[in-house]
């Protein structure tokens, strides 16, 4: 299925029944990822699951993806199928649209799942890093995206899992030189949102891999204490893409939360 924006399309599958779950995919990634997710999930709840511009189905914008361009075209979605309210999971830049989305829109938001993500933005050093990525990609992206995709799994989980990590080369091979250099231009000019989460009314829930390279799970404890009602899953043996890494941990926990989130007990 797919939503106007901008003039061109974005791709979302719509699965369930029930109060509502969106699912925002990371970089690199698309709504493939989410496959086992939305096969249990949907059994309570209705999953909307978005490929994000550049990513999947879903063609480039322009040649910058900011997160509030992506925050946009998530809203053109989630308006398109008439909702109001949701909880939504970001993983990794995903959690960033979703922070973003937040900001724009809080009064459609009844809860937010950080997926392996952070609400601060990239450190200088950092931004020097997605520049010299940048321009390893101009040159050869193929190469570049076989190799990140490996470093982004705990190295003990990768002969554990090989269908899942070649899965997410796959989906990743498929996506273009200009889309990468457009997401990575976004994530490196993304502010940080942390007072986001301090300002929050609804629920945050943190799933965190401690051998996550992308995201420093020690960073993550200060984020945990701005809020009003935080929850944490925190993973001994994941690295950053917990959603393969510990599918049972991290499904059975985004069940709890939702139901929780929806029936107000926090």
């Amino acid at each position: 299925m797919f939503a106007e924006f901008k003039k061109s399309k974005v791709h979302y599958t719509d699965t369930g029944k029930g109060r509502v779950l969106v699912f925002l995919h990371g970089f690199l990634g698309s709504h493939e990822v989410w496959s086992d997710f939305v096969k249990k999930l949907s059994k309570k709840f209705r999953v909307i699951v978005i490929d994000l511009p550049g990513h999947g189905e879903t063609p480039s914008i322009g040649y910058y993806h900011s997160m509030e361009l992506l925050a946009q075209s998530v809203k053109a979605v989630l308006d398109k199928v008439g909702l109001r309210r949701y909880i939504i999971t970001g993983h990794s830049m995903g959690g960033y649209v979703a922070l973003a989305f937040a900001e724009l829109y809080p009064e459609n938001v009844s809860g937010l799942c950080l997926f392996n993500s952070t609400s601060y933005a990239d450190s200088e050093e950092k931004k020097k890093e997605r520049e010299k990525v940048i321009r390893l990609v101009k040159k050869e992206h193929r190469h570049y995206v076989s190799e990140v995709i490996t470093s982004l799994f705990a190295p003990e989980n990768i002969s554990k899992i090989p269908d899942e990590v070649e899965k997410v080369k796959r989906i990743a091979a498929n996506i273009s030189r200009q889309s990468i250099i457009n997401s990575l231009e976004g994530m490196k000019e993304r502010k940080s949102r942390d007072l986001i989460l301090k300002f929050a009314e609804f629920p945050v829930l943190f799933i965190v891999g401690k051998k996550d390279d992308v995201i420093n799970y020690e960073t993550m404890y200060s984020q945990m204490a701005l809020c009003k009602y935080p929850s944490v899953l925190m993973l001994e043996n994941s690295g950053h893409m917990s959603f393969y890494e510990s599918p049972k941990e991290t499904i059975k926990a985004l069940e709890l939360f939702a139901t929780r989130t929806y029936r107000n007990q926090y």
